[in-house]
């Protein structure tokens, strides 16, 4: 095991990884989307992420089991497991992650992220969209509506649209759900519905069908073509006669969405049958387990290494931005505050190592990295301590709780350095010791790296202006 010696760690070109991310990084202009995608073209190291990848580790994982870990704290500190060696000089990564210590050179790591927010639905909201939640009912926002501020994929789809017929945003597997309602941050909010995500469902179910994909049987696709000319040709009829602006958004939205369901692009996205046998286990397959039972009953996360290999897919096909959730619907999979060590050897990191170092090193050598951000991240982190009770969640001795004030989020591709450490926690990783960052701060790098002015205005159903992001971007981590 490679000792942690405090002293930094040098790269290649010559200064130390800590000198580097001090030295700062990029900015980017407030540009219009014409002449972004100019400057795109022109100046392929400004925003030069095409699409993104966002892994959302739904639940709140723990860094101290992860990626932060303090094996010279004291035991209720450090917990079970070792750190090893990754494939990073002098940075190391959990005994759980055997695979993803290989691919580490691929990710930099953020270890001092921290807010407030200590509830799983307005959690999620803030990370997803860079706002904060505010306190509706006491616990901030629980769920989408109408009025919502709109996430990473919503934003994208609208602003860096898609030029061929498959999604600009998909959401995989489903949307996550929590206190009876879906999780806040999922959907376009006052964006509109035109910009909710595809919902693509569990690739790794039999006889999986993608919801929503197929037209009706009875509806072959020339008649649905068909059926679509003469909708248009109504729908130009009535314009005359009323208001021509909302028939033609509604037009748009309904040639987009003819589009997807016809696209044989579309279609071939989405058919993991095309992919070798080798392939699929690669990332890994469903042995049989029981679907019904949860991943914090032991239940795995039998949709991961299928989901991961769909999303690396999509993005293949043009699809500007998918959302991967890897816990599962029927519960929060990375919230171990019960069973919290056995939960994390058993079923939660092994299946996720085995996914997530396939994915990358896929990425890699398909050239998606060069233009594609991932990002990992979940809402919140866990307690430094085990035992420690921070929500009603009912944290027991062997758990750990929720723990918003300090945890660490991943970023990799398109030009993000490999291997660098962006900020650090104190000796317990209970708060940042070393340049914190807030979820605004993720999201503006998130935005910069795609191009997307963070300081861009959006507009509301009511026409009101709203400032896409009021963190700073990461710098350093923007190639």
């Amino acid at each position: 095991m490679l000792p942690l010696t405090g002293r930094p760690t040098r790269l290649c070109s010559g200064p130390s990884r800590r000198e580097f991310l001090r030295a700062g990084g990029l900015t980017v202009g407030g540009l219009s989307l014409p002449a972004l995608l100019r400057a795109e073209a022109e100046k392929p190291g400004r925003g030069r992420a095409k699409s993104c990848l966002l892994i959302f580790m739904d639940g709140g994982p723990s860094h101290l089991e992860l990626w932060d870990l303090k094996p010279d704290a004291p035991v209720e500190v450090r917990g079970e497991f070792r750190p090893v060696r990754s494939s990073v000089p002098g940075v190391t990564v959990s005994e759980l992650l055997p695979r993803t210590s290989r691919v580490m050179h691929h990710l930099a790591q953020v270890r001092s992220v921290r807010h407030g927010v200590n509830d799983h639905n307005a959690g999620t909201f803030y990370m997803l969209t860079g706002k904060h939640p505010g306190t509706d009912g006491g616990r901030g926002v629980q769920t989408d509506s109408a009025a919502t501020f709109p996430p990473f994929g919503a934003v994208v789809a609208k602003e860096r649209p898609v030029d061929r017929p498959v999604p600009a945003f998909v959401h995989l597997p489903e949307f996550q759900w929590n206190n009876g309602a879906d999780i806040g941050g999922q959907k376009a909010g006052f964006l509109g519905a035109k910009y909710d995500p595809f919902e693509g469902g569990d690739p790794s179910l039999p006889g999986y069908r993608v919801p929503g994909l197929e037209p009706l049987p009875e509806v072959p696709l020339d008649r649905l073509g068909a059926r679509d000319d003469l909708r248009q040709a109504l729908d130009r009829a009535v314009g005359v006669r009323g208001d021509a602006a909302a028939v033609g958004r509604m037009d748009l939205f309904h040639r987009k969405a003819v589009e997807i369901v016809t696209s044989g692009d579309a279609r071939t996205a989405f058919d993991l049958s095309r992919e070798p046998a080798r392939v699929r286990e690669w990332y890994g397959t469903d042995p049989g387990s029981d679907r019904g039972l949860e991943a914090r009953k032991f239940g795995g996360l039998p949709h991961i290494g299928q989901t991961f290999l769909l999303a690396r897919r999509l993005i293949e096909s043009g699809v500007r931005l998918v959302t991967v959730m890897t816990g599962r619907r029927i519960d929060q999979a990375w919230d171990t505050h019960r069973d919290h060590f056995g939960l994390m050897r058993r079923a939660l990191c092994p299946p996720f190592d085995r996914a997530f170092a396939a994915l990358l090193t896929d990425m890699r050598d398909r050239g998606l990295l060069d233009e594609t951000l991932v990002v990992v991240m979940g809402e919140f982190g866990r307690t430094p301590k085990v035992g420690q009770v921070t929500s009603g969640a009912g944290a027991t001795a062997n758990g750990r709780d929720h723990w918003p004030y300090c945890y660490t989020v991943l970023f990799a591709g398109a030009g993000v350095p490999g291997g660098a450490v962006y900020g650090s926690s104190d000796r317990t990783a209970a708060y940042p010791s070393e340049n914190p960052v807030g979820p605004e701060d993720v999201a503006a790098t998130v935005y910069a790296a795609l191009g997307i002015d963070p300081a861009l205005e959006l507009r509301d159903g009511q026409d009101r202006p709203h400032t896409l992001c009021t963190g700073q971007p990461i710098r350093a981590l923007l190639g």
